[in-house]
């Protein structure tokens, strides 16, 4: 299981590949065979995962209800937009245009280390949500019961 964390400023290409931060190779453990998987993220980012961790997702969907409307559509559209890439020699990984789109990711994207997964952002949508959530982190902690913890 990968342990990503941290803020790296990345470009994408003209032909859509992102150069992965060398922190978040490091964590990627052997198991994955330099594999991730890129889908539709929540809150308007786009989610990477290792192999190793999206087989972890895959069992978590495989429990949902088939007969659930709300959990066959969300099981619909995580996995129609889902796409395997590997890492090439220089690091990077090919991102489809269709999910470049979904998150507003042109040229520029920021990914942010979020345990088992890494997120890609626009980077003014993401200091947008930054933004709004700073103003909420104390409350926030508070609500979860994060005292424990930190």
């Amino acid at each position: 299981m990968a342990d990503f964390y941290g803020k790296h400023d990345n470009v994408i290409d003209p032909k859509g590949r992102l150069y992965v931060p060398a922190a978040f190779r490091k964590a990627l453990p052997e198991e994955a065979n330099d594999t991730f998987v890129v889908t539709r993220g929540l809150d308007g980012c786009l989610s990477v995962y290792g192999l190793d961790d999206w087989n972890r997702v895959k069992d978590g969907l495989r429990r949902l209800s088939s007969t659930k409307k709300n959990d066959r559509q969300f099981i619909r559209l995580l996995l129609s937009q889902a796409a395997q890439t590997k890492v090439d020699r220089q690091g990077r990984i090919a991102i489809p245009k269709n999910l470049l789109e979904i998150a507003g990711i042109e040229d520029q994207a920021t990914a942010i280390g979020v345990l088992g997964k890494f997120e890609l952002w626009n980077p003014e949508r993401y200091e947008q949500y930054m933004q709004d959530a700073d103003e909420h982190f104390a409350e926030t902690a508070e609500n979860i019961g994060i005292e424990n913890l930190l």
